[in-house]
């Protein structure tokens, strides 16, 4: 089995990329040798380029072809990463300025990533209010030497989040000599967004001669912000030139909960629209303003990264290492227009855990209340200015440990700490007591925008919101080879590991205390233990056909126990030909947002059937959540079958079906169903006076199931000829057959494959790139495609008339790079080259950002 076959020739040749500095060898150079290593996915060391579990292999040469500039943007192309994602445009969630991957579609809470091998700190809050995930903007990309994307359940090794599968962020371990390097980007939509970027490494001793090396990396990322004011096609928020596109304006400025009660002087940047064309079957004139200044649609940032690494042969057998992973993100954006003044106003009362009711109406008297009564009112706090936030993160992992060979044992140790920083900074938000004192004794005038310094110094409020995310690990692993059998070796391994999860994500002390005006909470305390065994064995039953089979059992301090086993075949009969298949089992642990103490407060926008202005709109509405202690983990049967043909040394193609069967998933049951169905929901449905809506209360629970299928397909091949260079031309495409889950408890399941039902998960992804080398040149096309889905119905307005369907989003990037001067590398990279937009999707205000970006061309 442990021969060179074409197989592993063709799959190696695919590996290889440009050359990253002059001492490298040619681009078209095939691997030398296949040592034993240790692939994703295993503990037992093997010479198998492909084994019984699909890898995909990113490789630091293929980095530098794409122009990618981060690792987010590296990992969010690739076609697994079906959706259900996010990056930094998610600027209203409380994980602003991160980004994560999504295999299959199943959330970043079901994927694994690791580094060399290893956990890091999730971040330290979590987004979408449950979901804890590790963020992929802490992490550096000079450093990195591959990346492994293990496209299977792996909680047979890992334990709890892989059951999608396992990102490991490989970094360079015996790297010598020196590289620095910059760049700059811009966008050519709009006003610009540029992008500058600077890295350096260096890396001295051989660990074969001279016993020992040090390796230090750095690099940064600087990028303007962009906001929807910037882009062309939708600074002026009027998008009535597109299917039920409206003008996206936002009235404000009027009396008794009626838009067209309008106030009698333009107060803020507001001006006279058409209330028809704002929401359609309105009539009249009503002051409204363009929100497009106020929306941030990618924040500015300021991201450094850097590693520190030694590695030192104590003896021949023994090895002592050390890594310190340090980056320090600050992340600000526009949270949104000045703080809006209406009914249904409130601030958090901590003692009753729950939202309190502010009173804005206008007393008797008030300048601004043209009646001889009390009267409601909305506006804004013009004077304020836009709100404000800046986020920073400090994410660092230190670890050691000692790796060796005794009595035919491999083995290592080590013990890890990491940790994610936050620090929340908000500007220009509302004071409660100040709004209260100002609107009784009339110090404020809202239709005016005159006020007094002192007034409007008054009631701007800034605060300080602080969380920590911490991850403590030990880990021993041992292999070796048992005894032969007649088709070969029999491998084991085992290991165990030991660590501690924490997260303490506070708020301001200005929420706790009541003073901020419509605040947004996510409070989690909690920790526990977990501990853990696992053994592997590979077994060969023939000479072509050979079975791993793996388990490990769990135990986490909060629930109990979580046993995952897995069992694999490969076989090869030919030598160009690799067939392979496995059964495992897979769990994720209930997250500590889910578990432990935890309340969110968020902000949302849900259908509302039963409004009494405007029946079937779209309507803001609170979401409070709150944890549920008696969670179980989510279980997971995983099924997958595929090949690797390999005709060629310098061709291959692999097919591979997965079929994911999840139980008991964690979910809140869903909003828009809970406001449709108050005969059911009731008590957990809050409405004002008049019976508009306020509140929905939510908790974690135990649902139903879901059943994730589709189709990997990757292929390869190199030309090479003789004066014309060589040309590769390589693609992965991923087909999503099946995404069938249930919206609420006890309802049917429906297929979300090619819609946006559990998100936009669309049916087909995929990325194929062309590169041609040729002498001191090296340039690579590539193409990514992002098939496009059908509406929910469920997202339809009454008062509009969606799409069916949004389109697909296709671009193309090009990267040249030219080595003709000694031990330099210029290269242009231009990244959506034919500047295409994103496709015009209404459900979610103007497109899907897990998906898309509104950045346009960058070269």
């Amino acid at each position: 089995m442990h021969t060179r076959t074409l197989l592993a020739l063709a799959i190696g040749a695919s590996l290889a990329g440009p050359a990253l500095h002059a001492q490298s060898a040619p681009a078209d150079d095939r691997p030398a040798s296949l040592d034993a290593v240790v692939v994703t996915g295993s503990n037992i060391k093997t010479t198998d380029t492909e084994g019984p579990s699909p890898v995909q292999v990113i490789s630091s040469q293929q980095i530098v072809a794409s122009g990618k500039t981060n690792l987010p943007d590296v990992l969010r192309s690739i076609s697994a990463n079906s959706g259900n994602s996010f990056n930094e445009q998610y600027t209203g969630s409380f994980s602003a300025g991160t980004a994560s991957v999504s295999l299959r579609g199943l959330g970043s809470k079901n994927t694994l990533v690791l580094v060399d091998g290893k956990r890091i700190a999730n971040y330290a809050t979590a987004n979408e209010l449950q979901d804890t995930f590790a963020d992929l903007n802490s992490l550096p990309l000079t450093a990195v030497d591959r990346i492994e994307v293990l496209k299977d359940g792996a909680s047979s090794v890992y334990g709890s989040d892989a059951i999608a599968g396992v990102v490991n962020i490989i970094l360079k371990q015996n790297y010598q000599g020196a590289e620095i390097g910059a760049g700059y980007g811009q966008s050519t939509e709009g006003t610009g967004q540029g992008e500058r970027t600077f890295h350096a490494q260096v890396g001295h001793g051989d660990l074969k001669k001279d016993r020992y090396n040090v390796y230090f990396a750095i690099d940064g990322q600087q990028r303007d912000r962009l906001q929807q004011d910037d882009v062309s096609w939708m600074r002026d928020s009027d998008f009535r030139n597109k299917q039920s596109g409206t003008l996206a304006w936002a009235p404000t400025n009027y009396y008794d909960n009626k838009a067209n009660n309008r106030f009698a002087n333009a107060v803020g940047p507001v001006s006279l629209q058409p209330y028809g064309a704002i929401s359609p079957g309105k009539t009249g004139d009503v002051w409204a303003y363009n929100p497009a200044p106020y929306n941030t649609l990618m924040p500015k940032v300021e991201r450094y990264h850097s590693v520190l690494r030694g590695t030192f042969q104590l003896t021949d057998n023994v090895q002592a290492f050390g890594e310190w992973i340090y980056s320090r993100n600050t992340t600000s954006f526009t949270f949104g227009p000045p703080l809006s003044i209406a009914s249904g106003l409130r601030a958090w009362n901590d003692a009753t855990q729950s939202l309190s009711n502010i009173d804005s109406t206008l007393p008797i008297g008030n300048p601004a209340n043209p009646n001889n009564r009390a009267t409601p009112v909305t506006t804004n706090l013009w004077q304020l200015g836009p709100r404000n936030k800046r986020d920073r993160q400090i994410f660092d992992r230190i670890l050691f440990g000692f790796r060796g060979q005794v009595a035919g044992w491999d083995w290592e140790a080590s013990a890890l700490h990491s940790e994610s920083r936050l620090s929340e900074r908000v500007t220009n938000f509302g004071n409660r007591y100040a709004f209260q004192s100002l609107l009784a004794n009339g110090g404020y005038n809202l239709a005016s925008d005159t006020n007094p310094e002192s007034a409007v110094d008054a009631l701007r409020l800034a605060t300080l919101r602080p969380a920590v995310s911490k991850l403590d690990s030990v880990d021993l692993t041992a292999s070796r080879s048992l005894f032969d059998l007649p088709a070969g070796t029999v491998g084991f391994a085992a290991g165990a590991q030991f660590r501690r999860e924490a997260i303490d994500s506070q708020t301001s002390d200005a929420v706790l205390s009541g003073t901020e005006l419509r605040p947004a909470l996510d409070i989690i305390k909690g920790s526990r233990h977990v501990t853990a065994g696992y053994a592997e064995f590979n077994v060969p039953l023939l000479t072509t056909l050979e079975a791993n089979v793996a388990g490990r059992m769990d135990h986490y301090s909060d629930f109990g126990n979580a046993f995952a086993p897995k069992f694999s075949l490969r076989w090869q009969p030919l030598e160009w030909l690799l067939v392979r298949g496995s059964f495992s089992r897979g769990f994720r642990a209930p997250s500590l947002p889910e578990i432990t103490n935890s309340t969110a407060v968020s902000y949302s926008s849900v259908i509302d059937p039963f409004d009494p202005i405007t029946k079937g709109g779209l309507h803001s509405v609170t979401n409070i959540y709150s944890a549920n202690p008696n969670l179980k983990p989510e279980r997971s049967k995983n099924y997958n079958v595929g090949f690797v043909v390999a005709p060629t040394p310098d061709t291959s193609i692999g097919v591979d079906y997965f079929h994911i069967v999840q139980n008991g998933l964690i979910v809140p049951d869903n909003l828009t169903y809970i406001v449709a169905h108050p005969e059911i929901y009731g008590s957990r449905i809050v409405r004002d006076s008049i019976g508009q809506l306020l509140t929905v209360y939510n908790q974690y629970q135990n649902q139903q199931g879901r059943t994730t299928s589709g189709v990997d397909i990757d292929a390869s091949h190199t030309l090479r000829t003789d004066g014309y260079g060589s040309f590769t031309l390589a693609t992965q495409w991923s087909r999503l057959l099946e995404f069938r889950g249930s919206q609420v408890a006890g309802d049917p399941r429906v297929n979300g494959a090619g819609t946006n039902i559990f998100g936009a998960l669309p049916k087909w992804r995929g990325t194929t790139s062309l590169r041609w080398a040729i002498s001191d040149f090296d340039s690579t096309v590539t193409w990514y495609h992002t098939g496009g889905y059908r509406q929910n119905p469920d997202n339809y307005p009454a008062n509009r008339v969606f799409p069916k369907k949004v389109g697909a989003w296709n671009t193309v990037d090009l990267s040249i790079a030219y080595r003709g001067i000694p031990k330099t590398t210029l290269t242009l990279a231009a990244q959506n080259v034919l500047n295409r937009r994103p496709p015009w999707d209404p459900a979610n205000t103007y497109y899907d950002a897990s998906l898309t970006n509104p950045s346009g061309r960058i070269v």
